[in-house]
């Protein structure tokens, strides 16, 4: 008699109410790679034929998929589950959700990865699938997945309780049972107290830089699942429940680390996924929510507040504080992070969020916003608060007024003001229709800047219709002659508020009125609508067929209003490519980029410049992507992006950038392509890195088009042969020619005058403190993060300000803010286009990973390297082709200690590290003799070109 064998996985479904979606989520584990597993499809006393079709899948494969009916409807997701993990006859289980699926070989990657490692839990890498954006995708904490790892506990990777799916995890069957691990019923947010549960109970976890889970997303569904039902008391109750729960679990000192890391988790995630819409919701649930919050917040450790992001702290401190006028200003920043929406106080030179709660030692800490908010910045720079404080509209007529904040008076009283309205289509194609309206008065006062105005919007306002259903009101207010924008925010509008009668340009068929509304972060807006039989039937006709007479005015219309933009334009750009690149190549033509058009830098600019000095005959473009501020007046400036740059591209006899032209330029066949690069490698790069080897075929393939256009690659020692030309799988020449830009490190005979302006471009001359450059390298952050300085500067000033003034470059794809109080010893550098000078200024050079390590070091000064997260980022992140610990031509510091300490032994450090230094030179620079310019130069432009 032969015994079946049990299922390596159970996959168990959950369901309710979604027959239409469960085949989708049903078929992608019938499809996985793995064929030893089952289906348990659990259903919750659907109402529709969501069991139905579970019986049928039953039924077409009886020895794969079981049909499970619950009798009651649960009204979560927990039941369900636990039913499926009762019922599992797998040695191990996994979850997913009837309106999403599983990658095709999640089933196998997790099985493998189990069983090579004897982990309890294994966990994948899960994307949203934004079905309403074309299937655009974007990862759930993808830094966790970016390589495998395998853990032994929580706490050596502590991150992972904001990772708290349970459908992008595998679970051993017996240590669920073992550990009694089942989901909460009767509470929302399960998966949050499972998952904490499991990760601490687990001997092992084993992460996989693989694609387990696929979160479908959709955006403007009908029904809100229950998660997203955040303006029900219920689900916040719930929540704190279930957070409450968790603290239990991480009770005890060995646990208080951890405990820590969950109370910064929900002070900067959990409780802003309610302050978004506390604005938005009535008094009544405030006065509700607020003390429930109060309650639950007193329970944190008080160190959460001093170590969250800043603003979610701040706004969590004044929700514990029920100080609701100045909490409101903090929700706006939380929902507009750049806006500086409240007065903000000054005390004892320091700058906070307001004035009360100053007497409380942590309310000071944390409403402390000297260093974070950008009030100082250039005015045209500053997103300013901007509240409604009234609106009323009769019949074409809208009637506004509102208040601008004005922090610490940065507006004085005398300045000349003036203000206009500006309604613009939120369909950028359509940007030409934007109307621009006077503001009638805008005046000084104690509270701030107070306009009004009346707009008659059916004389002003002309949409085309259809095409342009939403329109957003902007603010352009001018002081003394210089212009700051803003939005105008609001968390309610009157209710009688009406709709206002316009003329669109299809004619009313298509929408005769606009109705007001405030978006999701708190900004008046105006939406098209229609009213009446006539213009309903009309909009239905126009949408309903192209052949009819109002189709025929909408095509018509629609396309004057979008001339030279849309699919048309798109597809005549691209033939119009193709056929730049048959015309011939103009003789001496070169068109110079670097750093994707953001700076006049590095080495192309250093042949720019050769081949002014050798008299070659040449025509030189440069693109510029931002402003044209600091390229060169000689040349000819072309728009990254722009039909003239494409056509400089079509016709140049040489391309010389440094990191990658367009990649959908045409390249002449005539065309020789320089590709200078930008420095030596330590990091994985190209092929070599994680996220390249995990992308889709397409991508890879992509990225292999645009390196095989290299003709010729510039390099400055084999190590870059080895590393940069193999990880991108080059076809090009090695020019073995040293990098342009630091021939005037190489040569010690350089001269000096670029250094000099540059000193006193930064106020240095008679400054007799050495110069210390701080060039961090990029590090990828999420869509909300922004750089921060790594270590104190303050403390900085007051260690080490006697004998050192700081220049911070950062890298070109970040920016910077730093404190104006500080700015006697610590000065930004990072808008100085080239990189070059600032080594040569600088005394000493503190940095990272970043490739500059290789060029400071022909200078033979000393370096000291801050690396705070080294292993995460040279074996976590993107892995790294040496170990720097070992090579470094500089002592490696972990922690701002070991920093400030290295720094106050500097001189010593440049004897003990001298024959490191030269070793460093030798690996990494052996081509850099000062001379790499002049022979680009005489090899491809002997004779000159055609001026």
């Amino acid at each position: 008699m032969s015994v079946s064998r049990a299922p390596d996985v159970s996959v168990i479904v959950i369901v309710y109410n979604d027959a239409a979606r469960l085949p989708r989520a049903v078929d992608s584990v019938l499809r996985q790679t793995l064929d030893n597993l089952e289906i348990l499809i659990v259903d919750d006393a659907s109402t529709d034929d969501s069991f139905a079709v579970a019986e049928r899948f039953a039924a077409e494969h009886p020895d794969k998929v079981r049909a499970i009916r619950l009798p009651h409807n649960s009204g979560g997701c927990s039941r369900p589950r636990n039913e499926g993990i009762d019922q599992a006859r797998g040695t191990f289980v996994m979850f997913l959700d009837s309106d999403d699926t599983l990658d095709r070989h999640a089933c196998k990657n997790m099985l493998v990865a189990a069983e090579e490692t004897g982990s309890d839990l294994i966990s994948g890498l899960c994307v949203r699938v934004h079905e309403s954006r074309k299937g655009k995708q974007t990862p759930w904490y993808p830094e966790l997945y970016a390589e495998r790892a395998v853990l032994d506990s929580l706490d050596e990777r502590p991150e992972l309780l904001y990772d708290t799916l349970s459908t992008n995890k595998c679970y051993r069957r017996a240590f669920l049972d073992e550990h009694e691990l089942r989901f909460p019923e009767g509470l929302h947010y399960e998966d949050l107290l499972f998952s904490a549960r499991a990760y601490l109970a687990a001997n092992r976890i084993t992460l996989i830089p693989n694609t387990v889970y696929q979160w479908r997303v959709v955006e403007d569904a009908k029904v809100r699942s229950i998660s997203n039902r955040r303006g029900e008391l219920r689900n916040f109750a719930d929540r704190l429940t279930i957070h409450r729960r968790i603290d239990e679990e991480l009770h005890g000192e060995e646990h208080r680390a951890l405990k820590l890391r969950k109370d910064i988790k929900f002070l900067q995630h959990d409780l802003v996924l309610y302050l978004w819409g506390l604005p938005f919701q009535t008094e009544e649930f405030r006065r509700e929510f607020i003390p429930m919050a109060q309650e639950y917040l007193a329970t944190l450790d008080p160190r959460a507040f001093r170590q969250a992001k800043h603003i979610p702290a701040l706004a969590a401190y004044l929700v514990l504080r029920d100080d609701w006028p100045n909490l409101l200003t903090a929700i706006d920043m939380v929902l507009n992070r750049t806006k500086v929406c409240a007065p903000l106080h000054r005390r004892d030179g320091r700058v906070y969020w307001c004035a009360e709660h100053l007497d409380d030692e942590l309310g000071r800490a944390v409403l402390d916003v000297t260093d974070l908010v950008t009030w100082s910045k250039p005015l045209n720079l500053v997103w300013l608060g901007n509240d409604l404080t009234h609106y009323s509209s009769t019949g074409g007529s809208l009637r506004l007024a509102g208040l601008i904040v004005n922090p610490l008076d940065r507006i004085a009283p005398t300045a000349k003001l003036s203000a206009r309205l500006e309604f613009r289509s939120r369909r950028k194609k359509l940007a030409m229709t934007t109307v621009h309206v006077p503001v009638d008065s805008v005046r000084h006062t104690p509270e701030g800047l107070v306009w009004e105005t009346t707009v008659d919007l059916t004389r002003t306002l002309h949409p085309v219709g259809v095409l342009d259903p939403v329109w957003d009101v902007r603010m352009d207010l001018t002081v003394d002659g210089v212009v700051t924008t803003s939005r105008i925010f609001a968390t309610s509008l009157p209710e009688d508020a009406r709709r206002i009668p316009i003329r669109p340009r299809l004619s009313k068929a298509v929408g005769d009125h606009v109705v007001p509304f405030i978006t999701d972060k708190g900004h008046l807006s105006f939406t098209i609508t229609h009213e009446g039989a006539i213009a309903r039937k009309g909009r239905e006709l126009v949408l309903r067929t192209a052949d009819s007479p109002f189709g025929h005015k909408l095509v018509a219309t629609a396309r004057k209003q979008i001339t030279r933009t849309g699919a048309r334009k798109r597809e005549a750009f691209r033939l119009a490519r193709t056929a730049l690149a048959k015309l011939p190549v103009r003789k001496g033509l070169v068109v110079f980029e670097s750093h994707l058009g953001l700076r006049y830098s590095d080495n192309p600019r250093y042949i720019h410049e050769e081949l002014r000095r050798s008299g070659a005959r040449f025509e030189a473009v440069w693109v510029y992507a931002e402003s044209r501020a600091g390229f060169p007046k000689d040349a000819t400036l072309v728009k990254r992006g722009s039909w003239a740059h494409y056509k400089a591209l079509a016709q140049a006899e040489f391309w010389i950038d440094n990191q990658g032209v367009l990649g959908d330029a045409v390249k002449n066949p005539g065309t020789t392509y320089i590709q200078t690069w930008h420095g030596s490698a330590l990091k994985r790069m190209g092929f070599d890195m994680p996220s390249v080897k995990q992308s889709d075929a397409a991508a890879q393939a992509r990225l292999q088009k645009g390196v095989d256009r290299f003709d010729y690659f510039v390099v400055r020692s084999e190590h870059d042969v080895d590393t940069l030309m193999a990880a991108y799988r080059l076809r090009a020449e090695p020019l073995r020619v040293g990098y342009p830009r630091n021939d005037a490190l190489a040569d010690k005979d350089a001269g000096t005058a670029d250094v000099e302006a540059l000193r006193a471009e930064l106020g240095l001359v008679d400054d007799p403190r050495r110069i210390v450059l701080y060039a961090p390298t990029f590090r990828p952050r999420g869509e909300d993060e922004d750089f921060e300085m790594p270590f104190d500067l303050e403390r900085w000033v007051a260690e080490l300000g006697e004998e050192f003034v700081l220049l911070v470059r950062t890298h070109y794809l970040d920016e910077v803010e730093l404190p104006p109080s500080l700015a006697a010893d610590v000065r930004d550098a990072s808008t100085t286009h080239d990189v070059t000078p600032l080594l040569r200024l600088a005394d000493v050079l503190i940095t990272d990973y970043s490739s500059l390590m290789f060029d400071y070091a022909l200078l033979d000064r000393p370096m000291v390297f801050y690396t705070y997260d080294y292993d995460a980022y040279t074996r976590q992140s993107r892995g790294a082709y040496f170990e720097l610990a070992e090579q470094a031509p500089g002592p490696l510091a972990g922690d701002q200690d070991a920093l400030f300490a290295a720094m106050r032994e500097v001189e010593g450090m440049r004897e003990r590290y001298a024959d490191r230094r030269r070793a460093f030179v030798k690996s990494y620079g052996e081509y850099d003799r000062g001379t790499a310019a002049k022979e680009i130069v005489a090899r491809f432009f002997p004779t000159g070109g055609a001026q």
